[in-house]
C-alpha cells in the first residue's frame, strides 16, 4: 500500500472519530451522555470459564456490532473456526478445528447446524458450498461448541464442533409489555454496493401472547479484492422473512407454545455452477433458484413446585431445494471441436451435476426433560431425550436419493459435588436406516452406534480451574453412500481428548477490572474413513481409484481472553494453532489437508458509557506451508464504532460505522478458493419505535 493510501486511511479513521465522538461531546448536557462516565468493566464478549466444554457465545450486542453479511461471518473470530468464503451466502462454508466446509463440498457432515432445535445446512452436494443459507439479521444469540463434549444432545458424528442459533422473539423488543414495537434498520457496504434492510414488527397484544414478523431484503453487486480486482461469483440478492408467535398459558405461566416460520430465497441466472470458484469455464453457468425453509413447533412446561419436570418437545421441519438448469454454451467443454477432450464429446444439456435439482428435508421430533435432584452431596442436572430424525433426499443425475429414518435415546448429567468439582457423563444411542429410492442405489442398509464422552472440571476457589474430557462418536453411514454398498455398512468412528484450564477474576491488576482467559488443548483421532479419498492416489501403483486414509489425527491449541476496566477500556483475544496429519494405506503420512492457518484476533475498545463504543481489531493469519497448497501469511485490521443515544429525541436510534480491511490488503485466507474482499466501509443506521 503506498502513502496515498495510508494518508487516505489514516483521515478516514480520524473522520469516523471526529464524526463520533464530536456529537456525542455536544450532546453532553442534553443527552445527559458525558464521555467520562465510569462504566462497569465488560468486553465485547463474555469467555465461559465456568463449563469443560469448549463453547463460545455471541450475543445479540455482538451480532449488531460485526455488521455480519452471512451468519459464518456472525463467528469467524471463535477460535477454531475458520470459513470458506465467508463473505457470500452460497460458496461458502463453516470450518471447526480442520472438519466441516472444503474446496469441494459445504459440509463433510462433522459440523452440526441447529436452528431454534432445528437440523438445518446442505448435503454434500458438489461443488456447492453453504451449511447455511439463511440471513444473520434474524438471529439474536449464536452458541458455538468445537470438538464433540457438548453436542451428544443434537447429534451423532459431531467431530468439527456445532453451530447453535436462535431466532429474535418479539419480547426482545416490546420487553413484554402491551403494546406494538417498530424496528428498522438500514446498512451501506462500499464494497460491492451493498445494501440491507430490516424491517421488525413487534406485538405484544396480552401478558401472555407475542408475536413477531421480520423481513430481510440483502443484495450485493461484485466486490472487488485488495488489489482492485473483481472477485467472482460474489454478487447476490437474499430476502429473508420470519413469521414467530408465542402463546405463556397455565399455572404462573408454567407452559409455553412456540410456532416459527423462516424462509431464505435466492433466484440467479446465468451465473457459474461452481460457486466456489471466481470464474467456471468447464462446467459453465446455470440458471439456479434456491429456496430454504425452516419450520419449528415447540411446547415447554415448566412448574414451579416440580423440579423434576421441565419438559421441552420441540417439533421441527427444513426444507432446501436447489432447481437449476444449464445455459446452452457456456462450458468451454461445449464446443464442437471439444477441446476438453471428452471421450464420445460434450453431453447434450451440459454435465449431469449442473441439470440435477436437489431437494433435502429434515423432520425431527425431540422430547427432552431436565431434572433437577440431589443424592448426598452431589447435585444432579439430568437430561434426558428421545429424537425421531427423518431426512429425505430427492434422487438426482449427479447423487443418489433416499430416505434416512433414525432414532436416539441421550442423556446427560451435570454433577455438581460443593463448589469445586463438576463431572459430566453424556451417553448417546443412535438407530438408523437408510433406503435408496432408484436402482442400482435401492437397498436397504440399518446401522446403530452407543457413543458418549465424560468431562471433568475442578475450581480452586480463588478464579482457576482444571477441566479434561473424553469423548467417542461415530458419523452413521449417510444416503450420499449409497453409490457404494461397502460404506453403507461401516461407520465413521472418532475419539477426542482435551485438557484445558481458566481463570477468572475482579481487581486482577487494578480495582474495578475483570480479567478472564480459557485455555484448551485438543487431540482428535478418526479411523474407518468413509468421507474422504486420498488425492492423486491414481498415480499410486497398484491402488484402486477410492481410497480412503487409514486414519486422521488433528490436534491443537485454541485461547480465549478478556479484560475490562472500569473506565470502559477492555481488550478481547482469541488464538489457535492447528496441526493435523492422515495415514495412508500405502504406509505415506501426510499433513491433514483441512487445517486451517495458525491465527490471532486480538481487539481493543473503548466504552463512553452506554452511547458509545469505539474498537480496533486485528486478524491475522500465520504462513501456510503444511499442504501442498500453501497461502501466504497476511495482517489485517477493522475499524468498528456504534453510537446509541441514552436520552433526547435520538434515544431509541443507533448508529455504527465499520471499515474492514482498512489498508485494503490483497490476501486469500487459507482453505478459501476466492480471494478476501477489499476495504470495505459499512455503516448501518438503526432505530426502535
Amino acid at each position: 500500500m503506498d502513502i496515498s493510501d495510508r494518508r487516505a486511511a489514516h483521515s478516514l479513521l480520524a473522520t469516523i472519530l471526529i464524526m463520533l465522538v464530536g456529537p456525542a461531546a455536544r450532546a453532553q448536557d442534553q443527552d445527559g451522555f458525558d464521555l467520562g462516565t465510569i462504566t462497569i468493566g465488560e468486553s465485547k464478549r463474555e469467555v465461559q470459564t465456568d463449563t469443560a466444554a469448549a463453547v463460545t457465545e455471541v450475543d445479540q450486542e455482538e451480532i449488531n456490532d460485526r455488521q455480519a453479511g452471512t451468519v459464518a461471518e456472525l463467528i469467524d473470530s471463535v477460535p477454531g473456526v475458520n470459513l470458506v468464503n465467508g463473505s457470500t451466502p452460497q460458496g461458502s462454508g463453516i470450518n471447526i478445528r480442520g472438519f466441516g466446509a472444503n474446496s469441494t463440498f459445504g459440509t463433510d457432515q462433522k459440523v452440526g447446524i441447529v436452528v431454534d432445535g432445528a437440523l438445518v445446512g446442505s448435503e454434500e452436494i458438489y461443488r456447492i458450498g453453504t451449511q447455511l443459507f439463511t440471513d444473520p439479521e434474524l438471529f439474536r444469540s449464536v452458541r458455538v461448541f468445537r470438538g464433540t463434549i457438548g453436542t451428544f444432545e443434537y447429534g451423532s458424528g459431531i467431530i468439527g464442533g456445532l453451530v447453535e442459533l436462535e431466532t429474535k422473539d418479539a419480547s426482545d423488543f416490546t420487553d413484554r409489555e402491551i403494546g406494538f414495537r417498530f424496528r428498522q434498520s438500514l446498512q451501506f457496504g462500499s464494497n460491492g454496493d451493498g445494501i440491507t434492510s430490516s424491517s421488525i414488527f413487534a406485538w405484544q397484544p396480552t401478558d401472555d401472547f407475542e408475536v413477531l414478523g421480520q423481513f430481510v431484503w440483502r443484495e450485493q453487486d461484485l466486490q472487488t479484492d485488495g488489489a482492485g480486482n473483481t472477485i467472482g461469483n460474489s454478487d447476490f440478492q437474499l430476502p429473508s422473512g420470519m413469521v414467530k408467535g408465542t402463546y405463556t398459558f397455565g399455572t404462573n405461566g408454567d407452559q409455553r407454545l412456540t410456532f416459527k416460520y423462516s424462509e431464505t430465497t435466492a433466484s440467479d441466472r446465468d451465473v457459474q455452477y461452481d460457486t466456489f470458484l471466481t470464474t467456471d469455464a468447464v462446467f459453465g453457468n446455470v440458471d439456479r433458484d434456491t429456496d430454504s425453509r425452516t419450520a419449528v413447533l415447540r411446547y415447554q412446561f415448566n412448574p414451579a413446585d416440580n423440579d423434576m419436570v421441565d419438559l421441552d418437545v420441540t417439533l421441527s421441519y427444513a426444507d432446501q431445494s436447489i432447481d437449476q438448469e444449464y445455459v446452452s454454451g457456456s462450458s468451454i467443454c461445449d464446443r464442437p471441436t471439444n477441446p476438453c477432450g471428452l471421450t464420445g464429446g460434450f453431453p447434450v444439456g451440459g454435465f449431469p451435476v449442473v441439470n440435477a435439482d436437489q431437494q433435502y428435508e429434515t423432520t425431527k421430533l425431540t422430547v427432552r426433560n431436565t431434572s433437577l435432584f440431589a443424592t448426598g452431596a452431589v447435585n444432579h442436572e439430568l437430561r434426558m431425550g428421545v429424537e425421531f430424525i427423518r431426512r429425505e433426499r430427492l434422487n438426482a443425475d449427479s447423487a443418489p436419493g433416499g430416505i434416512d429414518n433414525r432414532w436416539a435415546l441421550f442423556a446427560v448429567n451435570d454433577m455438581r459435588i460443593g463448589e469445586d468439582w463438576t463431572i459430566t457423563p453424556a451417553l448417546r444411542y443412535e438407530s438408523s436406516q437408510i433406503e435408496g429410492s432408484t436402482s442400482p442405489n435401492d437397498g436397504t442398509f440399518d446401522n446403530d452406534a452407543v457413543m458418549g464422552g465424560l468431562s471433568v472440571r475442578y475450581a480452586f476457589g480463588n478464579g482457576f480451574a482444571l477441566f479434561g474430557s473424553a469423548a467417542y462418536t461415530e458419523s452413521l453411514p449417510i444416503i450420499d453412500d449409497l453409490g457404494n454398498a461397502t460404506l453403507m455398512t461401516q461407520s465413521e468412528k472418532a475419539r477426542t481428548l482435551e485438557f484445558g484450564g481458566s481463570y477468572e477474576g475482579q481487581d486482577v491488576f487494578r480495582s474495578g477490572d475483570t480479567f478472564a482467559i480459557k485455555a484448551n488443548i485438543y487431540n482428535t483421532r478418526i479411523w474407518d474413513v468413509t468421507s474422504y479419498t486420498v488425492p492423486g492416489n491414481q498415480q499410486i501403483t497398484g491402488v484402486p481409484a477410492s481410497v480412503y486414509p487409514e486414519d486422521i489425527e488433528t490436534r491443537g491449541i485454541e485461547l480465549e481472553a478478556s479484560y475490562a476496566m472500569q473506565s470502559g477500556f477492555y481488550v478481547d483475544l482469541n488464538a489457535n494453532v492447528t496441526r493435523g496429519t492422515e495415514q495412508r494405506l500405502n504406509g505415506s503420512t501426510a499433513d491433514w489437508r483441512n487445517i486451517p492457518a495458525d491465527g490471532l484476533q486480538l481487539t481493543l475498545g473503548r466504552r463512553f458509557g452506554e452511547a458509545l463504543d469505539l474498537s480496533w481489531e486485528m486478524v491475522a493469519d500465520q504462513r501456510m506451508t503444511r499442504t501442498t497448497d500453501p497461502s501466504a501469511g497476511f495482517a489485517v485490521h477493522n475499524l468498528r464504532a456504534t453510537y446509541q443515544p441514552q436520552a433526547g429525541v435520538l434515544e431509541g436510534s443507533e448508529l455504527r460505522i465499520g471499515v474492514e480491511n482498512l489498508f485494503d490488503r490483497e490476501y486469500t485466507r487459507h482453505l478459501s478458493t476466492r480471494p478476501a474482499p477489499g476495504r470495505n466501509i459499512k455503516v448501518t443506521l438503526a432505530r426502535t419505535f
